[in-house]
């Protein structure tokens, strides 16, 4: 059974930071890209960030080098570490995962507000 456990969220100000986590069981994660993808209520489901299993990053506009996404294959993690954190980054953030068979498994989200 593939899980993704995603940890991190929370409330932060204007101007501060966070760490998600994304902790995966039941496959092998070096054979996957691990994304991050973040839904704010009425909207839909958007691309925050994506690394391959080959380290290749790739980043949606609106980060603007805010967010780093990073993975450590030997815990099975993935990371999203996110400064500058804006209200409009406000959502829910998804850990995604899929290899090159798209074979692809989301996790149960973590919810990020950034508000005063």
């Amino acid at each position: 059974q593939v899980q993704l456990v995603e940890s991190g969220g929370g409330l932060v100000q204007p101007g501060g930071s966070l760490s998600l986590s994304c902790v995966v069981s039941g496959v092998v994660l070096g054979r996957y890209s691990v994304s991050w993808y973040r839904q704010a209520p009425g909207t839909e489901r958007e691309l925050v960030a994506l690394i391959t299993s080959g380290g290749t990053t790739n980043y949606g506009d609106f980060v603007k080098g805010r967010f780093t996404i990073s993975r450590d294959n030997d815990k099975s993690t993935g990371y999203l570490q996110m400064n500058s954190l804006k209200p409009e980054d406000t959502g829910v953030y998804y850990c995604y995962i899929e290899d090159w068979l798209k074979n692809n498994y989301w996790g149960q989200g973590t919810q990020v507000t950034v508000s005063s």
